[in-house]
């Protein structure tokens, strides 16, 4: 069985988005765009407007990335298991922290063109799920089974597509509010354990 993890509140301890934003963007406007997501915003428009805030060289950010954000223990062993990272993020912030961390992993995320007046996103996938109606990341582990690993809204849709789920936080929620089965982990090493049993 295939293993996707989400990236940003999975692998890392806190959504690298939001710390960027917090650094580099307008925390007022995620304060005011996050709660509209699902209402009347899609995730993609939430990303794209809070990023087009951002105007900071792309070095800053990632120099400022590979510093401050942190990843969960664990990493190494859940890397032993071949996973799919699959991020509403960007390719431009993962895989500086990967290098950083000596693992390498297969990526599947967006990109953005850094520019001084604002940064505008480059979206993997813009068609809409016949399941959720959003772009989302059902798309992208499509054919087989696989096992998820996430922690928030855009790890939804996938996750119930999943055989096995291993949800934290927000996805936890939501699971239990579906009463959908998942197992709940603090740590990539728990995940990595209950893989190998």
């Amino acid at each position: 069985m295939r293993l996707v993890v989400d990236w940003d509140g999975t692998v890392t301890v806190r959504d690298s988005l939001v710390q960027v934003i917090h650094e580099f963007g307008d925390p007022n406007l995620l304060a005011e765009l996050e709660p509209r997501v699902g209402v009347d915003l899609t995730l993609h428009e939430e990303i794209a407007l809070e990023f087009a805030a951002i105007a900071a060289p792309l070095d800053e950010v990632v120099a400022w990335v590979v510093e401050h954000v942190e990843v969960r223990p664990g990493l190494p062993e859940l890397a032993a298991f071949r996973p799919l990272v699959i991020s509403a993020g960007f390719h431009e912030l993962i895989e500086p922290v990967l290098a950083r961390e000596r693992v390498e992993l297969e990526v599947l995320a967006n990109q953005v063109d850094a520019r001084p007046d604002g940064w505008r996103v480059r979206f993997r996938d813009e068609s809409a799920c016949r399941t959720c109606g959003e772009p989302c990341k059902r798309a992208g582990v499509a054919g087989g089974a696989y096992a998820y690993v996430g922690d928030g809204y855009s790890d939804r849709c996938a996750a119930l597509a999943a055989d096995r789920i291993f949800a934290r936080d927000s996805l936890a929620a939501y699971l239990d509010r579906l009463r959908v089965a998942h197992e709940p982990f603090a740590d990539l090493e728990e995940v990595a354990r209950a893989l190998a049993k």
